[in-house]
């Protein structure tokens, strides 16, 4: 049976950040993840996960400045020593809270710049490495340029070129079915053709990303694939609820949540 991952940042938001922990638990949840959890000392987060018996499967590295459109530093050339920095802020939250895997955002690529791979390939190769001391794993992931123009990686294919570039063992990609769908990629075929390199999914609705019960994707037959295929990974939930959380949670029903 999948094992769901309520996604902090997108769900249970009827309430402050801090008390979604409990509602998770509560709906059935036995992981969570989220984009940042800078925000909070990690003691605090760690009191709430474990007060609800809850797992942090995934969170980002420090991503450069949200609020003015940064989406990531790991491919911006010149950012290097601020995201030598992020890794290790995203290490020591990483063990305080248990959490076995950091996303390290690409960034978003402007016209008229270079250096865009060198920058990318050496940052990788260095959180690889430095997560790995840590036993922490390094994701990339492949996100639309719809929802975020620009973005430096939009294509299983592409991450699937750079970790084998890079040739580290603690590189993997992060597969979101919603944005390789909105990419006109097949979430089957990419599923089947990187389950080597997959050590996290996450879902939506396509094209609302809203709960995934509704859309372009057949997401059953998709979950019963990932069972027969062996995938014991976390499959965050990272959608937006077209209503209240917990009344979009009858699609989850099946699966002991809700």
């Amino acid at each position: 049976m999948p094992n769901f991952a309520a996604n902090l940042s997108m769900m249970f938001t009827e309430v402050d950040f801090m008390d979604r922990f409990e509602l998770a638990a509560n709906a059935g949840f036995k992981g969570v993840e989220f984009l940042f959890p800078y925000g909070q000392p990690a003691a605090d987060i760690k009191e709430r996960l474990d007060g609800a018996g809850l797992v942090q499967v995934l969170f980002n590295a420090p991503a450069g400045d949200w609020d003015a459109g940064e989406r990531g530093l790991t491919a911006l050339p010149g950012r290097e020593a601020e995201f030598r920095d992020g890794v290790a802020r995203a290490a020591e939250y990483a063990l305080a809270l248990g959490c076995p895997q950091v996303h390290l955002m690409a960034g978003v690529a402007k016209e008229g710049v270079r250096g865009y791979m060198d920058a990318y390939l050496e940052n990788l190769e260095f959180a690889a490495e430095t997560l790995s001391g840590h036993g922490i794993l390094a994701l990339i992931e492949p996100i639309n340029n719809t929802d975020m123009p620009g973005y430096f990686l939009n294509l299983a294919a592409q991450a699937r070129v750079v970790i084998k570039e890079i040739g580290h063992d603690n590189l993997f990609m992060q597969l979101d079915v919603y944005h390789a769908k909105i990419m006109g990629e097949d979430p089957v075929r990419v599923f089947q053709e990187n389950l080597d390199l997959i050590r996290h999914i996450q879902v939506a609705g396509v094209p609302e990303r809203h709960e995934p019960d509704q859309g372009d994707v057949d997401y059953p037959s998709l979950f019963a694939l990932m069972d027969r295929s062996g995938y014991s990974g976390w499959i965050g939930c990272e959608y937006r609820p077209r209503a209240g959380t917990v009344e979009g949670l009858g699609w989850a029903g099946a699966y002991g949540i809700g």
